[in-house]
């Protein structure tokens, strides 16, 4: 009786806890959906032993002859690759193909990368309030589990409950691990121990991962507390493996990061999320709907009550 009593309350709060953060709210889950079919782009625009090591030494030493670069990006979907610490204000982009230097932004690593800053900080240099619309996402999923399981039914109301239940655990998971990355929490543990040694050059770099993988799959080389650290593509899999003289040691898995970006599983992970974006695009429409309809429907004029007939009166 008591939780029966409780549910108008909780569904009131639940209502007004999306409105006051629909805005931020949309915004994270549109760029989350365009964000998650990137890795689809990375990995289909691949052809593999289009990109040599040899390749991109000869690129490396075409626009960067004095060996200042300090990472590089490969965006396969473009063909481009971006070569930084050459200049102190801007990275060089490549042609892979041409070998000439690319003088605009690419429409779709545009559209990708400032998608990324909205998700992360709505572009306004907003993070915290990215933390608590995800917070607070995490709190409406708790409140509809604490208003019981549904009744359903082809309606409106109906479809959000389904979508809402039906994948509940995934919809959990986004803006948890969402959270953990922005916290810096990924279980991973102490990094492995790299041998002591002089820092390896760009151009060293390159040759060490071009001989243990395929540079097509390259994502970027950069240096990250005191390491160099290659991300590749392996099997459908971004991986990350510190770059050595002796080779490529692996990095633990971060599973928070692989979950949240849905690059684990190559095109089924990209699915995983594309789902997920889908159905929380789904549940708040459905959600602004059941709102709307209850807030701007026509209120019914209550009947007028018959004046009592005075004492005498036949009836």
């Amino acid at each position: 009786m008591g939780s029966f009593m409780l549910k108008p309350w909780l569904l009131r709060f639940h209502r007004w806890l999306t409105l006051v953060f629909a805005v931020p709210l949309a915004v994270i889950i549109l760029t989350g959906l365009i964000l998650s079919v990137e890795p689809a782009a990375q990995i289909g625009a691949a052809r593999p032993g289009t990109l040599s090591a040899d390749r991109m030494v000869e690129l490396l030493a075409r626009h960067d002859p004095e060996g200042k670069a300090r990472s590089l990006t490969f965006r396969a979907y473009e063909g481009r690759l971006s070569i930084g610490g050459v200049r102190p204000d801007d990275t060089i982009d490549v042609d892979i193909r041409t070998g000439a230097e690319l003088t605009e932004d690419g429409a779709l690593s545009n559209l990708f990368y400032y998608s990324r800053v909205l998700h992360e900080t709505l572009m306004l240099d907003l993070g915290w309030l990215v933390h608590v619309s995800t917070m607070a996402m995490i709190l409406l999923m708790a409140l509809g589990i604490a208003m019981g399981w549904p009744r359903f039914a082809n309606s409106v109301s109906g479809w959000h409950k389904g979508v809402a239940w039906s994948l509940l655990p995934l919809l959990i998971l986004s803006p948890l691990t969402g959270l953990f990355l922005a916290w810096g929490i990924s279980f991973t543990g102490t990094p492995p121990a790299t041998p002591a040694a002089a820092p390896l050059t760009m151009v060293e770099a390159v040759r060490q991962v071009g001989a243990a993988h395929d540079l097509t799959g390259l994502v970027w080389i950069r240096g990250r507390a005191g390491r160099l650290l290659a991300r590749v593509v392996e099997g459908g899999e971004y991986r990350i493996f510190s770059v050595t003289r002796e080779g490529l040691v692996p990095s633990p898995r971060n599973w928070v990061r692989l979950l949240h970006e849905g690059n684990f599983a190559g095109m089924w992970s990209v699915l995983m999320n594309v789902i997920i974006s889908f159905a929380f695009v789904a549940l708040m429409t459905t959600g602004l709907i059941i709102w709307a309809r209850r807030r701007f429907r026509k209120r019914r004029p209550r009947p007028s009550r018959a004046s009592p007939a005075p004492v005498g009166t036949p009836a």
